[in-house]
């Protein structure tokens, strides 16, 4: 049976049309809808042992409908846990993580609009040293895999954090898919959380 793994030419065109519909679809959620949904996966998410137990853990800023992480970042700094956000390195095509002292007054939009530390605030911290990194998609299949907007990014930060690093997924429950066309070299996460449910990908 035909599938991305075995016909990427297919498979990419698959992805190109399911980026489309979900980014339609959570456009598509009213902002008090999403508020609410965050939250609720959020309270899912400081609930579960990973959480707890992290010491450093580096989340998303979320950005163009993603799954809203401004509480969970306020919370866990308050819980004392070493809060990291990813700073996109273009040129390097690599993600970098980075220490926040002040939230959000550490922040300002980069080119693309999303929220990374400013040049004076910047707090590098060695990947290897996260216990809990929570990652966005735009969909994910049960197994874990995430579709992404393309750049693989989080796939090539994702191998360099410890052994032990747990990855949570966030994301609706709309985005939740049968397939996302992973690709070989695609790094799924350990859970998702939606507004729902917990999904244990490793089961």
């Amino acid at each position: 049976m035909k599938n991305g793994r075995d016909f990427p030419g297919d498979a990419e065109v698959l992805r190109t049309e399911l980026r489309k519909k979900m980014l339609k679809a959570r456009a598509a959620l009213a902002p008090a809808g999403a508020a609410e949904k965050s939250a609720r996966i959020v309270k899912r998410l400081v609930a579960m042992d990973e959480y707890r137990q992290a010491r450093t853990i580096m989340s998303y800023v979320d950005f163009r409908g993603e799954v809203q992480t401004g509480d969970l970042i306020v919370r866990a700094m308050a819980d004392g846990k070493r809060v990291a956000v990813p700073v996109t390195d273009m040129a390097g095509r690599q993600l970098k993580p980075s220490l926040l002292v002040d939230f959000p007054g550490d922040l300002e939009p980069n080119a693309w609009g999303i929220m990374e530390p400013k040049p004076r605030c910047l707090r590098f911290v060695d990947p290897a040293g996260l216990d809990l990194v929570v990652v966005p998609g735009l969909a994910f299949d049960l197994k874990g895999y995430r579709l992404g907007y393309g750049s693989g990014f989080y796939d090539r930060f994702l191998p360099l954090t410890g052994k032990g690093t747990v990855f949570v997924g966030l994301a609706y429950e709309l985005q939740l898919q049968i397939d996302v066309y992973h690709r070989r070299h695609d790094v799924p996460v350990h859970y998702i959380l939606t507004e729902e449910r917990l999904i244990d990908c490793r089961d």
